[in-house]
């Protein structure tokens, strides 16, 4: 057109401005612009000034989109909206309000598209109170039945933590899109309505909408927090069948999901399956892999991770340093750490040093723990809750003190720290100060959560409470408890009475370790499944209890399955009387004593002629595991 000297019009500029923002041909747009200038249709016209406004948005010159803006004259609301737009989608979402401020102030009435992109900004910025305002307008101007409003009004509330006002929305949409959907799903799942989203998809899929990539992510996402494996496999057939399973977006989700499942090998499968690994999935491989005690297979990757072309990041070395925390290489811990503090492109945060603080609290390093989290600015509260809890693990009670004023200074009602420092004193047989901690909790109102354990079987979630003998089969489960203990005494377990923190004698003490939530979940499913051989699956919302621990590895060769606990912290793979933590994760919480190891110190003690008392045991076994 152009070289047979037929002259442009506004509407030939508009359309070739957004042929080249499309393409992203930059210097072309310029041209263009350059052409616009020459015609005198770049600020007398408002289609080819909305077009260039909108062509240097996409560009990223969000500077150049705005001084465009401005020159024209008379403005419109499709102006407004793709300057608008252009801020959200370049993440400067403050912009973007000052923009839509004005655009009223020059009398600009805003249409659904605009409300919709303001509604985005808002849900970036979780400003609650702006978002209701735009919701405000979204009614006065009659724009409240639009889909696309709707949608963007439920993502806000969702993204603003009002999970009930954005299912309210919701449910007066008359069709829902598939966009609405997802949004729904995605917005239940990331604020801890995981069992609504699930129950979201499935009404989906009954309503015959087919899921895409992010709804599926979505809804795996769901599982994976609530580590339900038969619904997120029921899942996985149907991104198999929707020919899906190579989506990057979908692979990351499916090795999270199978790691938080405590199923290793499956997600390495998902894993492996998928072509020109990115940083994102080798990262989920790595985390997969420290949650389920695997410490050398994330350092394996790690190493690997240069020669696939990757650069690590920030995510990247917490992995790398719960790998080392877990396995005990405190060495290599602080060898990597110092790595990549030199290191420009990665940002040190505060979680880094928890994982740092964690290291040597764990090897009983506790003063260089202390001086590690001096270097920091302003600790926050979880740094000095990790540091109170190495306090706990190893019972320094000075230090504790010190820390815990620290903490008091931070944060007077903070209930993790408090909780800490009771069960330290507890622990030591301090019941005075156990009573002086626990009247504070009882001034801020504060209240201990009660450790519970839970399996699912046949599709139904069972739940059990330590000492709770309310559950309908307690008949059956108290007798499957007693006859497993007199095996495992047969095998050398003694009950590990320091781990009940109350101010019973040693009777009542034994017997309460009989009825902890772990040992009632383990003797149900073992009850529930006889006769089979597969795995038994039990979830608790606080760690294993450490008499649990070396409990549960002795069970596993009574009964000959495999036992896999999920606590707040990791998986435990327990088989043939082994963890897949190699009782690190116990030993440094004071875990009962190894029947093996036991019969090592026997063997010693006669060889010697030197009597160790029982009391005495889990010390010397704490300090042979920290010395290596």
């Amino acid at each position: 057109m152009a070289l047979e000297g037929v002259c442009p019009d506004d509407f030939t500029l508009s359309c070739i401005l957004k042929a080249f923002s499309d393409l992203s041909l930059v210097c072309d747009g310029l041209k263009a612009h350059g052409k616009a200038v020459v015609l005198g249709l770049e600020t007398l016209n408002v289609f080819v000034g909305s077009a260039l406004v909108d062509m240097y948005a996409k560009f990223g010159q969000l500077r150049n989109a705005h001084l465009v803006a401005d020159r024209v004259v008379e403005k419109d609301v499709v102006l407004f909206t793709a300057l608008i737009a252009g801020y959200v989608q370049n993440g400067e979402d403050c912009e973007a309000m000052q923009a839509f401020t004005q655009m009223i102030k020059e009398g600009v009435k805003a249409n659904e598209y605009t409300f919709t992109t303001l509604l985005v900004s808002c849900g970036n910025l979780e400003e609650l109170f702006l978002g209701k305002l735009i919701h405000g307008f979204i009614i006065k101007c009659g724009h409240e039945s639009g889909i696309s409003p709707q949608t963007s009004l439920l993502t806000m509330y969702s993204k603003c933590g009002m999970v009930d006002d954005s299912l309210r929305i919701f449910e007066h949409l008359v069709n829902p899109n598939l966009v609405t959907w997802t949004s729904l799903i995605v917005g239940l799942a990331q604020n801890g309505r995981e069992e609504v989203a699930l129950s979201k998809f499935c009404q989906m899929m009954r309503s015959s909408v087919i899921p895409n990539c992010f709804t599926l992510s979505g809804a795996l996402a769901a599982c994976s927090s609530l580590a339900v494996l038969d619904q997120g496999q029921q899942i996985h057939t149907i991104i198999l069948k929707l020919g899906l399973h190579l989506d990057k977006f979908i692979g990351a989700a499916l090795i999270d999901l199978y790691g938080r499942c405590g199923c290793v090998e499956l997600a390495r499968l998902v894993y492996d399956n998928l072509f020109n690994s990115d940083l994102v999935l080798v990262n989920t491989m790595m985390y997969a892999y420290v949650q389920n005690g695997f410490e050398h297979k994330t350092l394996e990757l790690f190493q690997q991770m240069r020669g696939m072309g990757l650069e690590p990041n920030d995510v990247t070395l917490v992995s790398v340093l719960l790998a080392c925390g877990n396995a005990g290489m405190v060495d290599e811990g602080r060898r990597i750490f110092d790595s990549f503090k030199g290191n420009l492109n990665i940002r040190i945060t505060k979680e880094h040093y928890a994982c740092m603080v964690d290291i040597y609290g764990r090897a009983r390093k506790l003063q260089e723990a202390e001086s590690l989290l001096n270097e920091v600015d302003n600790p926050d509260i979880v740094l000095w809750r990790t540091m109170l809890s190495a306090c706990r693990i190893h019972g320094d009670v000075n230090m504790a003190g010190r820390i815990l004023n620290k903490v008091t200074e931070l944060s007077p009602g903070d209930e993790g720290s408090l909780v800490l420092s009771s069960n330290l004193h507890a622990s030591k047989g301090n019941w005075n100060q156990v009573i002086g901690v626990k009247t504070l909790m009882r001034d801020h109102r504060l209240k201990k959560s009660p450790a519970l354990s839970w399996v699912i079987i046949g599709g139904e979630v069972h739940t059990f409470m330590a000492g709770d003998y309310s559950h309908p089969g307690f008949k059956e489960i108290d007798y499957i408890i007693k006859e497993l203990m007199k095996k495992v005494k047969e095998l050398g377990y003694v009950p590990a009475t320091n781990f009940v923190l109350q101010d019973i004698d040693e009777k009542e003490k034994e017997r309460s370790l009989y009825y902890h939530s772990e040992k009632l979940a383990i003797a149900f499913s073992l009850w529930k499944t006889s006769g089979k051989t597969g795995c038994i699956r039990i979830y608790k919302n606080l760690k294993v209890c450490g008499d649990c621990h070396a409990w549960i590895k002795l069970i596993t060769k009574v009964v000959g399955r495999e036992i896999v606990a999920r606590d707040m912290k990791r998986f435990h793979h327990f088989k043939d009387g082994i963890c897949s933590c190699k009782d690190y994760w116990g030993a440094s919480s004071g875990i009962a004593v190894n029947y093996a190891i036991c019969v090592v110190i026997v063997i010693c003690c006669q060889l010697i002629g030197k009597h160790f008392s029982s009391y005495q045991i889990p010390m010397y076994l704490n300090d042979f595991r920290c010395n290596g």
